[in-house]
């Protein structure tokens, strides 16, 4: 006989929601009017920085994600035929377990490695030289390296495509795509002839250090008139934190800086609230900001919504997963369908699915 305690605990319902919102990305489908031709001139690049990207560039992907997300189960073979060689010598699980479901998903093959010390890099093989047998064993390339030179490197030997998936405090572009991709699904009319209300957007972080942050900053340049301001919270000095030139970049483009200390007296006002404490240097990590946190009691407007990267810490309560504020979740499932857009773009494949309707 069952026992009706332990029945009752495995049980689990298929068809509950995995994020909260209207995550649902049919409204920025139809936001956005397809042109493929802007998506063509990613199939000679490696993704190397969020400077790379044009305004059309990314909404053109934002739709071709969204044309994944809005149909999962329409696209299982456009990457029939093609490797994917998965190089990440830093601990990782979002960015290489959604970097792979988004290849296993369009009908790719993989080849993974985790650790440098089973690689011919232990034995003082250049990356150079690496580079040169991923030309032949794959048909394109993601790499998490903690050296922040590693990617640029090995671009220099490569003759098929390597995604930058964080490389040292440098950057980590696609994971700004996923966010900036997360936002524009939640409010589609940003994009659209008639915008509506530009948003308030609270950044808790570290610029000058955090690969992230510096990332998403960096795409918002392309969205100036998205945002009425963007407020960045932390306790270092201010000296410490902008890198040299990055508070420029940002003013240049039209965007309106703020920095602050208070984070609640920031929240009443912010529409977007993205927090992150984590920053990799070196072959491990430091935290940044331990005094700022926010859970359920935090003074959010009703209907603003938290993203933060994750993995997360004390910096983010669970108290919120089961709001409306939580789209943290949304923006890792959104991820995954980001990078099966890239990742066909830069295959070559990207005619096959814009074909579809």
């Amino acid at each position: 006989m069952v026992d009706p305690k332990i029945e009752q605990v495995v049980q689990f319902e298929r068809t509950r929601p995995d994020v909260r919102g209207d995550a649902h990305p049919k409204k920025l489908l139809r936001a956005i009017e397809e042109d493929g031709d802007h998506l063509a001139k990613l199939s000679d690049q490696h993704i190397f920085s969020s400077d790379q990207f044009d305004r059309d560039t990314l909404l053109q992907l934002f739709r071709l994600a969204a044309k994944y997300e809005a149909n999962p189960g329409r696209f299982s073979t456009s990457l029939n035929g093609q490797i994917l060689i998965s190089a990440f010598y830093e601990p990782s699980t979002r960015t290489r377990l959604s970097f792979e479901s988004a290849w296993h998903r369009l009908g790719g093959d993989i080849m993974s490695i985790t650790d440098r010390s089973t690689t011919g890099i232990a034995k003082g093989e250049s990356l150079g030289d690496v580079a040169e047998m991923f030309n032949n064993y794959g048909d394109c390339v993601v790499l998490r390296d903690s050296q922040e030179g590693s990617v640029r490197e090995m671009m220099n030997a490569l003759r098929i495509p390597i995604i930058n998936a964080g490389n040292g405090i440098d950057e980590h572009p696609t994971q700004a795509l996923a966010d900036l991709y997360t936002i524009f699904k939640w409010r589609p009319d940003l994009v659209t002839d008639e915008p509506g209300k530009p948003l308030n957007f609270c950044l808790v972080g570290l610029p000058s250090k955090m690969r992230t942050v510096r990332s998403l900053l960096k795409l918002f340049c392309d969205f100036p008139e998205v945002f009425a301001s963007v407020t960045i919270v932390n306790d270092c000095d201010s000296e410490d934190m902008f890198a040299p030139g990055q508070l420029e970049q940002l003013q240049e483009a039209g965007l309106t800086i703020h920095t602050a200390n208070d984070l609640d007296s920031v929240l009443p006002k912010a529409d977007v609230v993205y927090i992150n404490a984590i920053s990799w240097e070196g072959n491990s990590f430091k935290e940044y900001g331990k005094v700022f946190h926010i859970d359920a009691d935090s003074p959010l407007k009703e209907d603003a919504i938290v993203l933060h990267p994750l993995a997360r810490g004390e910096e983010l309560c669970t108290s919120l997963d089961g709001t409306s504020h939580n789209w943290y979740f949304s923006q890792a499932r959104g991820a995954v369908f980001l990078r099966m857009a890239l990742l066909t773009c830069l295959v070559q494949r990207a005619e096959r699915v814009l074909d579809v309707i």
